[in-house]
Parts: C-alpha cells; sequence; structure tokens
C-alpha cells in the first residue's frame, strides 16, 4: 500500500507530539532525570513544529520557509542531543548555537536560487552529524550501561544518521544518474525512516529512564541507608549465589564485626555520634576488605562480610587491620568529639566446601562471641568443627 509524503508528514506531526506528551509526562515520575526529560520533550515537540512548517514553507511568505523550518527542525534534533546528553551530565550548548549559526549562514549565502539545493542535500549533514552524536553519547553513558534498550536506541539515532549521510552524499550521484525518481524515492525512504524515529527513539529514551529508576529503587531497598554497604537481605541473597558460585570452589571466609558497648557510646555521645562512628567503621571495613568482598549491615551494630578466593586467605589479616584501624578512630574525632571505639571480630574460614552461608555466619558468630568474652577488640578465629562439637 503506497502512503504519499502528506500523509507521512502527518504521522509523524503526530507520533513526534505524542511522544512529547509522554516523554514530559514521565518527567514527574523520574526527578533524577527531570531535565533530562524535558529537554527530550522539548525536542520532540520542536521537530513536530519544524515538520509543520515544512509541510508549509512555500507558503511562507519571503522565501523564508525552507530555511525556518529547516532550522526548527535542526533545533529540534540538537534538544534530544542535550536531552540525551545530559543524562551522563554533558551539555553541548556551544557546539548547538554554532551548528544553528553555521546552517543558518549557508541559507543567506545560497539566496533564493539555491534554496532547493540546500534543502535536498545539504540541509541533511547538520542532521546527520547530531544524529550520529546522538547515537554515540547514549553509547558512551556509563549509568545506562547495565541496560539492553540502549542498543535499540543507539542503533536507531545511528541508523537516522546514515539515512541523512546518504542523502547528503550519495543522493546527489543517484538524482544525476536517474532522475527525478531517485529523488521521489529517497524522499519516502527519509519519511518513512522518520516515522520509525519518532516512534522507537522516544518509547526507547522513556524506558531507559524507567529502567533505570527501577534498577536505583531496587539497589536501595538492598541497601543500608546510612552506612551504604549492603542490607541483611541482600547480604545473604548474594552471598548465597558467591558461595555456590564457581568462584567460591576454593577458600571462604565469613567475618562477623559487633561494635564493643556501642550502647555505652550512644548513652554518652548522643544518637547522632553514634550514626557517625556506624558511618565510620563502613568506611573503614569498606577500605580494608576490597572491592570483592560482599559487605552489609546486618543489624544495629552488627556488620559481616563475606570473603571468596585470594581473598579469603587474607580473611585474618584483613580482619586484624580493621581492628586496629577502627580502635584508632579516637586519634580522628567524630565531630569534634574524642570517641573511644573497637570492635569484635569472629571469623569462620573454610578451605574446602563451605556449608551454606547461614551456617557458616553462626560459626563466625560463635567465634564473635568469644572474642566478646575475652575483652574485645580482636579477632578470633573459629574453632574447628570437632572442638566446636566437643564443646
Amino acid at each position: 500500500m503506497h502512503v504519499d509524503l502528506l500523509t507521512l508528514y502527518l504521522i509523524i506531526i503526530g507520533t513526534l507530539l505524542a511522544s512529547a506528551g509522554l516523554t514530559f509526562w514521565e518527567h514527574r515520575t523520574h526527578p533524577s532525570r527531570s531535565g533530562a526529560l524535558r529537554r527530550l520533550a522539548a525536542g520532540f515537540a520542536t521537530l513536530a513544529a519544524g515538520c509543520t512548517l515544512a509541510l508549509f514553507r512555500a507558503d511562507v511568505p519571503g522565501a523564508w520557509g525552507a530555511p525556518l523550518s529547516n532550522l526548527v527542525i535542526l533545533s529540534g534534533y540538537l534538544l534530544v542531543l542535550n536531552g540525551v546528553a545530559s543524562l551522563s551530565g554533558r551539555r553541548y550548548r556551544t557546539a548547538s548555537v554554532a551548528l544553528l549559526a553555521v546552517m543558518a549562514l549557508i541559507w543567506l549565502v545560497a539566496g533564493a536560487g539555491g534554496q532547493d539545493l540546500v534543502w535536498k542535500y545539504v540541509s541533511a549533514f547538520p542532521i546527520a552529524l547530531v544524529s550520529g552524536a546522538t547515537a554515540w553519547t547514549l553509547w558512551r553513558c556509563d549509568s545506562l550501561q547495565a541496560f539492553k534498550t540502549r542498543y535499540i536506541a543507539v542503533a536507531v539515532a545511528a541508523l537516522h544518521a546514515l539515512v541523512y549521510v546518504g542523502r547528503a552524499f550519495l543522493l546527489p550521484g543517484w538524482v544525476a544518474a536517474y532522475g527525478p525518481s531517485a529523488q521521489l524515492l529517497a524522499s519516502n525512504v527519509t519519511m518513512y525512516e522518520g516515522v520509525l524515529y519518532s516512534v522507537i527513539l522516544p518509547m526507547a529514551l522513556i524506558k531507559l529512564v524507567r529502567e533505570e529508576t527501577l534498577s536505583r529503587l531496587v539497589q536501595e531497598s538492598q541497601t543500608d541507608y546510612l552506612t551504604r554497604l549492603g542490607n541483611r537481605r541482600w547480604f545473604f541473597e548474594r552471598g548465597a549465589r558467591a558461595i555456590d558460585g564457581a568462584a567460591a570452589r576454593g577458600q571462604v571466609a565469613v567475618l562477623a564485626f559487633d561494635l564493643d558497648q556501642f550502647k555505652a557510646i550512644n548513652d554518652r555521645h548522643g544518637h547522632q555520634a553514634g550514626d557517625q562512628v556506624l558511618k565510620a567503621f563502613a568506611q573503614i571495613v569498606r577500605d580494608a576488605m576490597g572491592p570483592k568482598a560482599i559487605l552489609a549491615r546486618i543489624g544495629g551494630e552488627e556488620f559481616a562480610a563475606l570473603l571468596v578466593g585470594e581473598d579469603a586467605g587474607r580473611a585474618q589479616a584483613l580482619g586484624e587491620s580493621v581492628a586496629r584501624r577502627f580502635a584508632e578512630m579516637i586519634a580522628h574525632p567524630v565531630q569534634g568529639i574524642g570517641i573511644r571505639a573497637t570492635v569484635s571480630i569472629g571469623l569462620a574460614h573454610f578451605a574446602g566446601d563451605a556449608p551454606p552461608l547461614a551456617d557458616a555466619l553462626a560459626r563466625a558468630d560463635q567465634a564473635l562471641y568469644r572474642a566478646k568474652a575475652l575483652g574485645g577488640n580482636r579477632l578470633e578465629p573459629a574453632m574447628p568443627l570437632e572442638a566446636s562439637a566437643a564443646d
């Protein structure tokens, strides 16, 4: 079924306006991406306005119809680029203004006699350039690397760039070789692809923002709000997978931490100071254990760590380093207050097959209680199973 160019224009205008409305609506439910979504909505609406002007460009007096509609369309693409760029904290304001100025100068130099040439071929190049930059910016966006929808958005923007590269550099030769029919075919291809762009790119970008928000909510549900370590549920879910995984077929170590006399710290210095102590300990254990450790706050002043592989072999040295660094915290007062804070640590180490995480943590807890009974501020390894059973 053949669809004429007017119908395709109307479809593109309608889908762009719908995309603008949906994108703007989304900004209310994604506060962290509100600015980016508003820019994208403005970009799609501006593209719709530019396409509308293009429909009636012949009716604009003074031969300003084609230059005006093209510059509005280019502005829409630049707003989309800047909306995408703001997802990764980037801005292309100066480059955008410069590109618009260059294109305006080209229209001015071309004059009325050269407008047809500029409209059909030259004006396609900056659109290709901006669409390519949009695809590249999306590809480089670190915060969206984990989401597969990004590939769809990148592909749509890149295809759009390729279509306009063809209009700028290949179409003039085809028209010279095959006549006006090549121009008509190119216009139809451009419009059909434009419909896809106006539908798929906005929907892909909205889905990306939704996926990012959902991922952030899931992460928050698994994170302790004060220390930014994992919470108890996350520790057992992630730890169970680590123990069952290939990396855990060697050594496994579980450490249980409990801050000594923490209630006395809260009673003497207040809960705000106590919170600072907890945050300081979390930072110390994070720095000491390294990025591969699975760390969590599993209770008020109780923490746990799971180490696998080579790190598990160094678990005792790492735990003792945590105890030593934390005991030295009095030399760096919290909020100007010298707070004496120490930690007791229990260590359960497994050289072969490790038990379920709950059992491994229970053994580390037994060692922790012994460290407490011996006065705290120390690390105690768990006794062998035979000795534990005998007791």
